[in-house]
């Protein structure tokens, strides 16, 4: 029997104590929370919140694997997630009415677009300066973006596509109540949604623990060290951007899925690129974990920071300067940006893992 190698050894202790680590227990923890959800809310706002959460975490953190794991900056990752939902809601508004195999039709077009795509930026940007990368995926973007806008026979432009879901997925369709919640096709949306994120998760943590993700981070950290140990840097960092464009389009197909709904500006325009960049930059680079906490951030904040006029106005209904102020609820995100770039320069999960790995630090000094 060979003997492991340090590295080996470590991997190995890892996987034996993961089961019990405080970690695990936490993952189960937030699995719990919103499968509950449903049941301890009935507020559809806070539903919908939460739903948009576990899409965009997933956006994120595909998003997080070009940039923080394999340094790649790309400017048009929105693109990839229009594509899905574009797909979705063109097979079925052109091909209606909705059938089951439309959502297979719908995520086979959004892959082998989303795959042809990432291959076509890739072979054309990839071997220059890491600038032109984040160029071209930017400008292929806004080519989209006005490729919707222009394209009103195809996409309807920004009057947008209204589509329904078939089978249980419809909002006509419903059940007997279980313990008093009602069964409907919304609530049964929401559970599809969650077991297809967290399955989109899953796969995208193995990717990087695997040891292609391993090699990107070599690559990100020094690519000329990487391409002496005998390493095609090409070939990892293709096969990274093509797994992330893929994701992205399958959590468009899920925003599509929930919000029924589909324009140029709700997953196309320029701001969605940059929420899913704050939101990474606020959770952590490099740390798929905090693409669940930067999509928390951002989407609680866009939901209820402009609820701060109605509560001025119930506080104080005779101080004007206070509904003004109320008002300007984007400003009081961009200080909530900075403070959180202030005293978390790693973002939230970054900076937990580096105080952690301090005192870890000092405790073995210590012992």
């Amino acid at each position: 029997m060979t003997e492991l190698n340090p590295v080996q050894q470590e991997r190995l202790r890892e996987r034996q104590t993961r089961f019990s680590q405080p970690a695990f227990f936490a993952q189960l923890a937030l699995l719990g929370f919103l499968l509950v959800i449903p049941l301890a809310f009935s507020s559809f706002r806070v539903i919908d919140v939460v739903a948009k959460i576990m899409i965009f975490a997933v956006f994120a953190a595909s998003y997080d694997l070009l940039l923080g794991y394999s340094g790649l900056l790309s400017l048009g990752h929105s693109m990839f997630f229009g594509i899905g939902a574009y797909s979705l809601a063109l097979v079925i508004y052109h091909l209606g009415p909705p059938h089951w195999y439309h959502l297979v039709l719908a995520t086979g077009v959004a892959l082998a677009l989303s795959i042809s795509m990432a291959l076509v930026i890739a072979f054309f940007s990839l071997r220059v300066k890491a600038i032109f990368f984040a160029m071209m995926t930017l400008a292929l973007a806004e080519f989209a973006d006005i490729l919707a806008v222009q394209w009103y026979d195809l996409t309807r432009a920004e009057d947008g596509v209204s589509f329904k879901l078939p089978g249980i997925f419809s909002l006509e369709w419903s059940a007997p109540p279980l313990f008093g919640m009602e069964i409907n096709g919304r609530l049964m949306t929401y559970y599809f949604i969650l077991i297809v994120s967290v399955l989109l998760f899953v796969g995208l943590l193995r990717f990087v623990r695997s040891p292609v993700g391993r090699v990107l981070q070599a690559i990100r950290d020094n690519e000329p060290r990487a391409t002496a140990l005998g390493y095609h840097t090409f070939r990892y960092q293709v096969l990274a951007i093509v797994f992330g464009s893929s994701v992205a389009s399958l959590s468009g197909i899920l925003f599509a899925m929930w919000l029924r709904y589909v324009n140029p500006g709700s997953v196309l325009s320029l701001p969605i690129m940059l929420n899913v960049l704050l939101m990474v930059i606020i959770g952590g680079l490099g740390t798929m974990y905090g693409s669940l906490v930067g999509s928390a951030f951002i989407k609680i904040a866009e939901t209820w920071l402009p609820d701060l006029q109605k509560v001025a106005k119930g506080l104080l209904p005779q101080v004007e300067i206070a509904h003004r102020l109320a008002e300007r609820w984007i400003l009081y995100f961009g200080i909530l940006f900075i403070l959180v770039v202030f005293f978390f320069p790693k973002g939230f999960v970054g900076t937990a893992r580096e105080i952690f790995r301090r005192r870890k630090g000092r405790r073995s000094e210590g012992g």
